[in-house]
């Protein structure tokens, strides 16, 4: 009597690393597989350059639609030092504020992505290494901290379609899209606390949740599969909860 031999089965593959451009789709909706390989494959050349060519961009919508001059004057009759200030005095910083507005907008969109990109990762890993019991390398946070701004590029392409959609001088550049608590205020809210609602911003617990799950992904962070487990016990995962808050 013949027997048939048992083939054993072939054990799955490792997933391969994801590309530079698949990261970018990744962040959106796969963030937890796409950071465990930013942990492991660190880069941020890539999303830096984009969010510097989108913020380029960004100025130079703005100097096209924004009417440097009616901001600055509107500002200025703002100020609590609008009324010791005589018209000459006005005029004089509105014609300096409206020269240097548009080399400001370039300036700002084209250095910041960097700068953000170094400052912010630079104090999450200090404050996960130290914090947390990380031992994560710069390269990593600054992987991560790059990759976590993504969301801000949608803000970014909401706020130039705006600027396309609506008359000039009707933009309100300190809070220019509905995202946040702020926008819902009255004007008659106390500063503090219409600052305090502005912060309270989709984009900004988005890239929260983003930067939280980034340094999780580093193997070295304690509490690493507690965190995961948490979220399995209640029968989701950050994935799911990212790609619904996509489809509101």
């Amino acid at each position: 009597m013949s027997t048939t031999p048992v083939i054993a089965p072939e054990a799955p593959q490792a997933p391969g690393p994801i590309n530079h451009f698949a990261r970018i789709i990744g962040v959106f909706f796969s963030p937890t597989a796409t950071f465990e390989d930013i942990a492991k494959r660190p880069s941020w050349i890539l999303p830096v350059v984009l969010m510097t060519v989108l913020g380029a961009g960004v100025a130079f919508v703005m100097n096209q639609k924004v009417d440097w001059r009616d901001v600055a004057s509107k500002r200025i009759e703002e100020s609590s030092r609008a009324a010791n200030l005589s018209a000459e005095q006005k005029e004089q910083q509105i014609a300096m504020s409206a020269k240097i507005s548009p080399g400001i907008a370039y300036g700002f969109g084209i250095a910041w992505p960097i700068l953000q990109a170094l400052i912010v990762g630079g104090v999450l890993l200090l404050a996960y290494n130290v914090i947390g019991g990380a031992s994560a390398r710069f390269g990593v946070s600054l992987g991560i901290t790059a990759h976590a701004y993504f969301p801000w590029i949608l803000y970014s392409l909401l706020f130039i379609l705006i600027l396309y959609l609506k008359a000039p001088g009707t933009v309100d550049l300190d809070n220019p899209i509905a995202t946040n608590v702020g926008a819902f205020l009255p004007e008659s809210t106390p500063k503090a606390l219409m600052s305090l609602g502005k912060s309270i911003d989709i984009f900004t617990v988005w890239t929260l949740l983003l930067i939280s799950m980034g340094f999780t992904a580093v193997p070295s962070l304690s509490g690493q599969s507690m965190w995961r487990s948490r979220w399995a016990e209640r029968g989701f995962s950050p994935d799911t909860m990212l790609s619904s808050e996509l489809l509101v």
